[in-house]
């Protein structure tokens, strides 16, 4: 005992650590109370469902290349409006 009151006397650390509370839980505030969503989840579904759009527009700018420019380039198909 007599170093741990030294080391508190004089502002040091303690030699070992002591143990942090879970920090895991979310601190984010709820946005209605009687809601369990939070500030943060309500953020990072904006975030992932603006990526997802831009995922979406990205695959339809893919496929309608393939259907319009591709296809019939390679003679697979021939467009209705062509015929």
């Amino acid at each position: 005992m007599g170093e741990a009151r030294r080391r508190a006397k004089e502002g040091l650390f303690s030699k070992t650590p002591k143990k942090k509370k879970n920090m895991s839980k979310n601190e984010s505030p709820r946005i209605v109370d009687w809601l369990p969503i939070t500030q943060k989840q309500r953020d990072t579904f904006i975030d992932f469902s603006i990526k997802g759009g831009w995922i979406g527009i990205g695959v339809l700018v893919f496929i309608w290349l393939i259907v319009r420019i591709i296809g019939p380039a390679a003679g697979w198909w021939v467009p209705a409006d062509l015929h």
